[in-house]
């Protein structure tokens, strides 16, 4: 089973009742909302940690209806492939865990244990609606609240890349999983709200210490009937916080969109170094 690891000293964390405690008696109490906080503030300069309440409701309301299901598909066999029996997987930057709950139902088979890590409080509230077994913590994806070379595999899902703290909490041989947007991912809605919209930029696929092992191409579309799914699609990307309030009222009056949806999902693979 894949624990957690006390922020202040890096010991093995035990659950005592509602309280992860370590050899050296730091304590970090469960959230009653099913959480634990090992995030050190301190460290932290920023006041706003990760996605709000806003875009995380925005982001539930929009994946709840499946438009996202095929690229979750994706991973799910992906990972059923890759991964070995009783496995720890961990998802670092887990959101409201729409595919951390699916892919942990997808390896019920292989006995696996699954956390999720988040740094958005928001995030993680919504993200125990979906599940009681994963266990959560809110933490950076940078300074990840478990051991050295601890987990079979790692996620990482439109979060942010840390790939030298993934090389460190993976096995040799360990996967990480990655998922990136392509260049015409919603661009139907950008185009929508800017004048001049841009295409995603291409982004590198290769990663130091890991081995690109299988990787695969996710296009199609999706048709919004409502101003809700519009919205909420909008909401939950990084373009409603970018965007001026003239071109948010354009959203505001459409009915009716269909936009692209292009995906790829990357398997790699952990090389076999000294320093991990």
């Amino acid at each position: 089973m894949l624990k957690f690891c006390c922020p202040v000293c890096k010991e093995e964390l035990n659950l005592d009742g509602r309280t992860y405690k370590c050899i050296k008696n730091h304590c970090f109490d469960c959230a009653k909302q099913g959480y634990v906080n090992l995030l050190q503030s301190n460290k932290s300069k920023s006041k706003r940690h990760g996605d709000d309440k806003l875009m995380i409701e925005a982001r539930t309301r929009f994946l709840n209806t499946n438009f996202y299901k095929p690229l979750c598909d994706l991973m799910c066999e992906f990972l059923k492939k890759y991964v070995p029996q009783n496995a720890s997987v961990l998802d670092a930057g887990c959101g409201d865990c729409y595919y951390t709950e699916k892919i942990e139902k997808a390896l019920a088979d292989r006995n696996a244990s699954v956390v999720g890590v988040d740094i958005s409080k928001s995030a993680l509230i919504a993200a125990a609606k979906r599940s009681k077994s994963i266990n959560l913590a809110v933490a950076s994806v940078f300074s990840l609240p478990v051991g050295d070379l601890s987990c079979d595999a790692v996620l990482n899902v439109f979060s942010p890349f840390a790939p030298e703290e993934y090389a460190r909490v993976l096995k040799s041989g360990g996967v990480l999983l990655r998922v990136i947007p392509l260049e015409n991912h919603l661009f139907s809605l950008k185009k929508a709200i800017y004048d001049n919209p841009l295409k995603n930029p291409e982004e590198s696929t290769e990663i130091d210490g890991f081995t690109l092992a299988e990787s695969q191409e996710l296009k199609y579309s999706i048709e919004l009937k409502s101003n809700e799914q519009i919205e909420s699609l909008f909401k939950m990307t990084p373009y409603y916080y970018k965007t001026s309030r003239t071109d948010q009222q354009k959203v505001e009056k459409l009915s009716t969109l269909q936009t692209e949806i292009e995906f790829c999902v990357l398997v790699y693979k952990k090389d076999n170094c000294d320093k991990y």
